[in-house]
């Protein structure tokens, strides 16, 4: 029987996320069976970097102009200094070389996480399947609870 694990991304800032699939692609080389949920602001790490052309509410539309759109674009959660924690964070990442945002997020793939973008958060935030990376499953909580109920290890972050 395979290990399951699992990971609930809630948080969009970009530490936290390297955190999250760090883990994840640790838990895969494993053989861990992952699940990683994005939630809330955890989507924008999902979203494309360039702009999609969509059919919004003028609410919808200010949420995606407020929020971050991709992996690239993420704050930090302490020292941000205004978008300058970031850059100085993904400098000393690539001198260590550290894999980006971006290459673990690929990564992860490329062993089989398995990624779920909640569709009940992207109603509520105007986000439409085709403003996020490709590759990704869309369930609601209940999926997520499916595979947490027999997970080994259920994080939150």
């Amino acid at each position: 029987m395979t290990d399951k694990s699992t990971i609930v991304l809630f948080s969009g800032e970009l530490d936290k996320a390297i955190a999250a699939f760090i883990i994840a692609n640790g838990a895969a080389a494993y053989d861990h069976e992952v699940t990683i949920f994005f939630t809330f602001w955890g989507l924008n790490a999902l979203r494309k970097d360039e702009s999609i052309k969509t059919n919004k509410s003028v609410l919808e539309k200010a949420f995606g102009w407020m929020m971050p759109r991709g992996a690239t674009k993420l704050g930090l959660s302490k020292m941000n200094f205004g978008g300058l924690g970031p850059q100085m964070i993904k400098h000393v990442m690539k001198k260590h070389n550290a894999l980006s945002l971006t290459q673990l997020m690929e990564l992860a793939q490329e062993q089989g996480v398995k990624m779920v973008a909640c569709t009940m958060t992207m109603d509520l935030l105007g986000l439409k399947q085709e403003e996020l990376i490709d590759g990704l499953e869309y369930a609601g909580v209940a999926a997520y609870l499916g595979d947490a109920t027999n997970g080994k290890v259920n994080l939150f972050i």
